[in-house]
């Protein structure tokens, strides 16, 4: 196949593409902002709005993964608008990229997360579900609503909603394990909240499994089956790395450091796979323990 990909050097990215030329056969193109430098990228801009759309001619899916890191940056109201228009305006330019093209790729992958459900508490969570309410809740039902021109142009287009992802070299868990290694590894809150994650090589697969499957389109969440609480996390993290786990960090203190993420921190999303489990799917890493487990090797 031949595949493109935006958000190419970001954690998912990256994974993805080491998955795709390890199994040999597939082409890629890395959408780059800058110019490019090597056979195999091609230019695009943002927030400029422009694409190569020559680039995308020809390919038999576009994987959608840019965006500006939600935990990167204190929440002020610049980098709010960062998040924002990272999602959406990149969104925005592949879809009329690909809309503009005579025969479009067959498939968009457009990345999403589970924050489309905002603060669910203990109630298990599905794709049927209505959007929430909060920051991160109306980004990404902007953030979807911006593909809208691929879907109009016939491109089978799916949202990715992923969970946290469980891995060592980045995102959430990427900051996670040096605290815990060092033994200053605790629980956040009160601990009650779900998190719904799922092992990178999972997201991979299940990345893959979305591009193969021509069943599947609009909402589909990249979670394990079985979310489990910040302290089940807690302790699943001092099992496997052999550490204590006596730190906690208060809810107001988490305020006072992250701002406006902590709330997304300290929000409960208690958020399955339906979908995902429904078309055939099956997790190498169910569990948060085999999750942690894999991201060290």
């Amino acid at each position: 196949m031949r595949i493109a990909i935006t958000g190419s050097s970001g954690l998912i990215g990256s994974a993805l593409l080491r998955s795709l030329r390890a199994e040999g056969g597939h082409e890629t193109v890395r959408l780059v902002r800058r110019p490019p430098r090597a056979p195999d990228e091609a230019r695009w801009d943002p927030e400029g709005g422009s694409a190569d759309a020559g680039a995308l001619r020809g390919c038999d899916a576009v994987v959608h993964l840019a965006g500006a890191g939600v935990a990167d940056h204190r929440w002020t109201a610049g980098y709010k608008r960062t998040i924002r228009d990272s999602r959406v305006l990149g969104t925005t330019t592949i879809a009329r990229a690909l809309a503009s093209l005579d025969a479009p790729p067959p498939v968009l992958v457009c990345g999403s997360a589970i924050g489309y459900y905002g603060d669910t508490g203990d109630r298990e969570t599905d794709e049927s579900a209505p959007p929430g309410e909060g920051f991160l809740a109306g980004v990404c039902q902007e953030w979807e609503a911006a593909a809208a021109p691929a879907e109009e142009a016939g491109v089978r287009t799916v949202f990715a909603r992923t969970g946290l992802v469980v891995a060592r070299e980045g995102g959430a868990w990427g900051r996670l394990f040096p605290l815990f290694r060092a033994g200053l590894g605790g629980r956040l809150g009160n601990g009650r909240q779900y998190w719904s994650f799922i092992a990178l090589e999972d997201h991979i697969s299940a990345l893959r499994h979305l591009i193969a499957t021509a069943s599947l389109s609009g909402p589909v969440n990249l979670t394990a089956p079985v979310p489990v609480t910040n302290r089940e996390v807690t302790a699943a993290m001092g099992r496997v790395l052999r550490r204590p786990t006596l730190a906690t960090a208060p809810a107001p203190a988490l305020r006072l450091a992250l701002g406006g993420f902590a709330e997304d921190v300290l929000s409960s999303q208690r958020v399955v796979p339906r979908r995902l489990l429904d078309s055939g799917f099956a997790f190498a890493h169910p569990t948060v323990e085999s999750a942690i487990r894999a991201a060290l090797r």
